[in-house]
């Protein structure tokens, strides 16, 4: 049985990015932050994420040099898309795109995004079956919406949030769709250098 873990970057008032999608304050260039991150992202066996987040991503991570890349080319992934495998396509094409562009000269593993499982059924019976498999946790990704479904639907097993200096005023939140209020129990809690806090909770 795999437990899912959500991980997002938060600000002080609690939003993960503007209200158009900026999240530049999330680039601090903590590198003791970005080090800690990327430890986390290889403790999973599965990577999941929204259509929208997906379509997004898929084009970008073949080629990329960056400290995420070989954990997000090289774990499997999961994609979840009311619209089936046609959504599927946009990483078929941005690896074909990326391939012209960079010689062949993908990140190993870079396939994958284009071999991911499609879930395009009920939420919570796509990721009750994939809870069910044994192996290292899920990890949830990506957009807003996505995970504000998995919040509201009790499906989250450990919260990983990843809390920045910083307050926007206004942007997307992730825990405006709770059905009534959800406590936590601070699980884990580390400071980094440039002022980021790691927060673990579970549901208490």
């Amino acid at each position: 049985m795999r437990e899912l873990i959500l991980t997002m970057s938060v600000t002080l008032d609690g939003f993960v990015s503007g209200p158009d999608g900026d999240i530049q304050w999330v680039f601090s260039g903590d590198q003791e932050a970005i080090t800690w991150k990327v430890e986390n992202m290889w403790n999973a066996s599965l990577i999941i994420m929204g259509s929208r987040s997906f379509q997004d991503m898929a084009p970008f991570w073949p080629t990329s040099t960056m400290a995420f890349a070989p954990a997000m080319n090289q774990i499997p992934k999961a994609v979840f898309s009311k619209r089936g495998p046609v959504v599927l396509e946009a990483a078929a094409k941005g690896l074909r795109d990326a391939r012209a562009q960079a010689g062949d000269t993908l990140q190993p593993g870079a396939e994958s995004w284009a071999e991911a499982y499609v879930a395009s059924g009920d939420l919570a019976d796509e990721i009750n079956k994939l809870k069910a498999k044994d192996g290292k946790p899920i990890i949830a990704i990506g957009g807003a919406t996505f995970a504000r479904s998995l919040i509201a639907q009790n499906l989250v097993d450990q919260y990983v949030l990843m809390i920045y200096p910083i307050a926007l005023g206004k942007g997307l939140p992730i825990f405006s769709d709770l059905p009534a209020p959800r406590p936590l129990k601070l699980v884990s809690s580390k400071a980094f250098p440039l002022g980021a806090m790691a927060q673990t909770y579970r549901p208490a």
